[in-house]
Protein backbone atom coordinates (compact mmCIF):
# COMPACT_ATOMS: atom_id res chain seq x y z
CA UNK A 1 0.00 0.00 0.00
CA UNK A 2 1.52 3.58 -1.15
CA UNK A 3 2.28 5.97 2.40
CA UNK A 4 -0.35 8.36 2.53
CA UNK A 5 -0.47 11.29 0.95
CA UNK A 6 -3.14 13.54 2.82
CA UNK A 7 -4.11 14.44 6.60
CA UNK A 8 -6.99 12.35 5.84
CA UNK A 9 -5.50 9.49 4.35
CA UNK A 10 -3.22 9.57 7.25
CA UNK A 11 -5.77 9.79 10.21
CA UNK A 12 -6.91 6.04 8.34
CA UNK A 13 -3.64 4.85 8.01
CA UNK A 14 -3.09 6.03 12.00
CA UNK A 15 -6.76 4.22 12.59
CA UNK A 16 -5.68 1.47 11.31
CA UNK A 17 -2.77 0.92 13.27
CA UNK A 18 -4.64 0.85 16.72
CA UNK A 19 -7.25 -2.08 15.56
CA UNK A 20 -7.80 -4.56 18.23
CA UNK A 21 -6.69 -2.30 21.28
CA UNK A 22 -8.96 -2.37 23.99
CA UNK A 23 -12.04 0.00 25.26
CA UNK A 24 -11.15 1.63 28.42
CA UNK A 25 -13.44 3.92 29.86
CA UNK A 26 -11.45 7.38 30.15
CA UNK A 27 -8.64 5.77 27.68
CA UNK A 28 -6.81 7.87 25.26
CA UNK A 29 -3.50 5.93 24.62
CA UNK A 30 -2.15 2.81 22.34
CA UNK A 31 -0.50 1.18 25.05
CA UNK A 32 -3.58 1.35 28.04
CA UNK A 33 -6.43 1.45 25.34
CA UNK A 34 -8.66 3.74 23.97
CA UNK A 35 -12.32 5.30 24.61
CA UNK A 36 -14.05 6.59 21.68
CA UNK A 37 -13.11 10.08 21.90
CA UNK A 38 -9.91 9.45 22.91
CA UNK A 39 -9.18 7.37 20.07
CA UNK A 40 -9.71 9.95 17.52
CA UNK A 41 -8.17 12.47 20.23
CA UNK A 42 -4.58 10.95 19.39
CA UNK A 43 -5.89 10.97 15.61
CA UNK A 44 -6.28 14.56 15.81
CA UNK A 45 -3.52 15.15 17.27
CA UNK A 46 -1.06 13.41 15.52
CA UNK A 47 -2.51 14.69 12.22
CA UNK A 48 -2.49 18.34 13.46
CA UNK A 49 -6.29 18.63 13.91
CA UNK A 50 -5.94 18.78 17.31
CA UNK A 51 -3.49 20.70 19.79
CA UNK A 52 -0.71 18.77 21.48
CA UNK A 53 -1.90 19.12 24.56
CA UNK A 54 -5.77 18.24 25.69
CA UNK A 55 -8.61 15.97 26.15
CA UNK A 56 -11.96 16.45 25.01
CA UNK A 57 -14.64 14.48 25.29
CA UNK A 58 -17.56 13.15 22.19
CA UNK A 59 -19.87 16.18 22.84
CA UNK A 60 -16.61 18.91 22.64
CA UNK A 61 -15.22 17.33 19.57
CA UNK A 62 -18.93 17.19 17.56
CA UNK A 63 -18.36 20.89 18.00
CA UNK A 64 -14.70 21.68 17.02
CA UNK A 65 -14.91 20.75 13.48
CA UNK A 66 -17.54 21.76 10.07
CA UNK A 67 -20.95 20.20 10.26
CA UNK A 68 -21.02 17.98 7.03
CA UNK A 69 -23.72 15.77 5.20
CA UNK A 70 -20.96 14.11 3.16
CA UNK A 71 -19.83 10.61 4.94
CA UNK A 72 -16.34 9.76 3.37
CA UNK A 73 -13.25 8.57 5.73
CA UNK A 74 -12.10 10.55 8.59
CA UNK A 75 -15.58 12.30 8.72
CA UNK A 76 -16.73 11.88 12.62
CA UNK A 77 -20.10 10.28 13.31
CA UNK A 78 -21.74 11.46 16.78
CA UNK A 79 -24.44 9.40 18.61
CA UNK A 80 -26.58 10.18 21.56
CA UNK A 81 -26.96 9.02 24.71
CA UNK A 82 -28.55 8.72 27.88
CA UNK A 83 -31.53 10.75 29.12
CA UNK A 84 -31.96 12.98 28.27
CA UNK A 85 -30.01 12.55 24.88
CA UNK A 86 -27.14 14.17 24.75
CA UNK A 87 -23.94 12.95 22.24
CA UNK A 88 -21.94 10.69 24.21
CA UNK A 89 -20.39 8.64 21.62
CA UNK A 90 -18.15 9.36 18.29
CA UNK A 91 -17.03 6.98 15.48
CA UNK A 92 -15.13 8.35 12.57
CA UNK A 93 -15.44 6.65 8.87
CA UNK A 94 -13.16 4.00 7.61
CA UNK A 95 -14.36 3.84 4.10
CA UNK A 96 -17.50 3.49 1.93
CA UNK A 97 -18.52 1.31 -0.53
CA UNK A 98 -21.70 2.24 -1.81
CA UNK A 99 -24.61 2.33 -0.19
CA UNK A 100 -22.51 0.46 3.11
CA UNK A 101 -20.81 2.94 5.98
CA UNK A 102 -17.89 1.18 7.53
CA UNK A 103 -16.80 3.27 11.12
CA UNK A 104 -13.98 2.38 13.05
CA UNK A 105 -13.51 3.03 16.72
CA UNK A 106 -13.37 1.90 20.05
CA UNK A 107 -16.54 0.91 21.45
CA UNK A 108 -18.63 -2.27 23.23
CA UNK A 109 -18.00 -0.61 26.58
CA UNK A 110 -18.60 2.01 29.02
CA UNK A 111 -17.83 3.50 32.16
CA UNK A 112 -17.33 0.11 34.00
CA UNK A 113 -14.54 -1.08 31.31
CA UNK A 114 -11.98 0.07 33.18
CA UNK A 115 -9.60 -2.59 32.63
CA UNK A 116 -8.11 -4.78 29.77
CA UNK A 117 -10.32 -7.80 31.60
CA UNK A 118 -13.29 -6.06 31.60
CA UNK A 119 -12.72 -4.89 27.64
CA UNK A 120 -12.08 -8.63 26.80
CA UNK A 121 -15.25 -9.68 28.99
CA UNK A 122 -17.42 -7.00 27.40
CA UNK A 123 -16.08 -7.59 23.60
CA UNK A 124 -14.80 -3.75 23.71
CA UNK A 125 -11.63 -2.67 21.46
CA UNK A 126 -11.09 -0.81 18.57
CA UNK A 127 -13.21 -2.02 15.49
CA UNK A 128 -14.34 -1.48 12.17
CA UNK A 129 -18.64 -2.22 11.89
CA UNK A 130 -21.08 -0.86 9.64
CA UNK A 131 -22.77 2.22 10.66
CA UNK A 132 -24.96 2.31 13.15
CA UNK A 133 -28.28 3.92 12.00
CA UNK A 134 -29.75 7.37 13.69
CA UNK A 135 -26.12 9.05 14.14
CA UNK A 136 -27.15 12.76 14.96
CA UNK A 137 -24.27 14.72 13.57
CA UNK A 138 -21.25 14.16 11.00
CA UNK A 139 -18.19 16.98 11.38
CA UNK A 140 -15.27 16.90 8.89
CA UNK A 141 -11.71 17.55 10.06
CA UNK A 142 -9.91 17.04 7.24
CA UNK A 143 -10.02 20.37 4.51
CA UNK A 144 -10.35 19.08 1.12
Amino acid sequence: MPPPVTLRELAIALAERELGKPYVWGGNDPISGFDCSGFFVEIGKATGRLPRTGDWGAAQLATMFPATSTLRPGVLVFYNRGTPPKIGHVEMVYAVYGDTVLTIGASGGGSSTTTREAAIAQDAYVKVRPIVPGYVKAVDPFPS
